[in-house]
């Protein structure tokens, strides 16, 4: 019993001194030349990011699209268009920012159509401005193209400030005439050249607000789903746009038949807005007047939203608001604003 206490005590003893004789021998191990040489760095090139930054953007002013920076440093042009069954299918309507429908005589339809994200190379057939155009117009301050009209409207397209192109007066070979339609229905632009000869006006203010995305758009919030719009100028002029969800667009159409490009694509627009109108004729000449206010309804993605539409002057844009005097956002893409009359005209909104 003596003998294993005696072991017991005598263990701690021994193993501090074994560690006494193991430390400094480590120590020692060290600091002698056996320790393996520190690796040498990887031979080659300089290590340098493969980050490469995004492309800086803007916001197209008459689309509300995402666009490269630099891509808009142009001016909008606006030409008169012609809406005439001779003159149909018209030549690159459907690559316009924004188209106005308005009536005319005989009780048919032009366009004031708006080209400012890109510009095609022609564009037409163009007729004769009318009294409510340089109204349409003047907001854009950019450049306008028509084949002539009485001198009392040229004269007040050209106060508006407005860079003009006019058929009647050319000499300088911007205009053409198409062998595809007849005369008077056949008279075409040369629009890049004409924006090109005037690069350095500046671009046009943005008219409308927009939203980020169509999901964003005021009429896809708070609006009720409507998957046809009719609308009728007068008993001659019956148009209608239908939602198509594959397209993500509005479908058009024209007197009960779609509305084509002359390559056989259907016509459509992101953004259909229907504004209610007065319009006053004076010497048989029909004007639509802008200065003023009424109803409209606002349609993206598949819904529309009631509202109010106003316009305070000539060079300000129509101003768009929903029941609670908010701004109307429109889905970022085309728009088309159909100038429907009060009186002979009408609209049905279909569920």
């Amino acid at each position: 019993m003596t003998k294993i206490m005696t072991a017991r005590r005598n263990g701690p003893r021994r193993a501090a001194g074994l560690l006494a004789l193991i430390v400094p021998a480590l120590l020692l191990s060290g600091c002698t030349g056996n320790a393996p040489a520190p690796s040498a760095s990887p031979s080659g090139e300089a290590w340098t990011s493969g980050f490469v930054a995004a492309a800086a953007t803007e916001t197209a002013p008459l689309t509300g699209l995402t666009v490269a920076a630099g891509s808009s440093a142009h001016p909008s042009l606006a030409a008169k268009v012609d809406n005439h069954v001779a003159a149909r299918p018209q030549v690159a309507i459907d690559r316009t920012d924004l188209v106005f429908e308005e009536l005319v005589e005989g009780g048919i339809t032009r366009y004031v159509a708006v080209w400012q994200s890109g510009i095609p190379d022609q564009v037409g057939p163009l007729r004769s401005i009318r009294p409510m155009d340089p109204d349409i117009i003047a907001p854009f301050g950019g450049l306008v193209a028509y084949s002539g009209g009485q001198q009392r409207f040229v004269d007040g397209m050209n106060a508006t400030g407005q860079i003009s192109a006019i058929f009647d007066y050319d000499t300088t070979g911007l205009f053409s005439r198409s062998k595809a339609t007849a005369a008077p229905h056949n008279v075409i632009l040369a629009a890049t050249e004409f924006v090109n000869r005037n690069a350095s006006v500046a671009p046009p203010a943005q008219q409308y607000a927009y939203a980020a995305t169509i999901a964003g758009a005021s009429a896809v919030v708070d609006g009720a789903p409507i998957s046809v719009i009719n609308t009728r100028f007068s008993n001659s002029s019956a148009r209608s746009w239908t939602w198509n969800a594959d397209a993500g667009a509005y479908l058009r159409t024209q007197d009960g038949a779609p509305d084509l490009t002359p390559e056989g694509a259907q016509l459509k627009a992101t953004n259909v807005v229907v504004l209610r109108v007065n319009v006053t004729v004076d010497q048989s000449i029909p004007k639509t007047e802008l200065i003023a206010s009424g109803d409209a309804s606002i349609s993206s993605g598949g819904k529309t939203i009631a509202a109010t539409w106003s316009k305070d002057s000539q060079t300000a844009p129509i101003r768009l608001v929903d029941g609670n005097g908010v701004t109307i956002r429109l889905a970022p893409g085309n728009t088309w604003f159909q100038l429907v009359p009060n009186g002979t005209g009408s609209v049905d909104l279909v569920p």
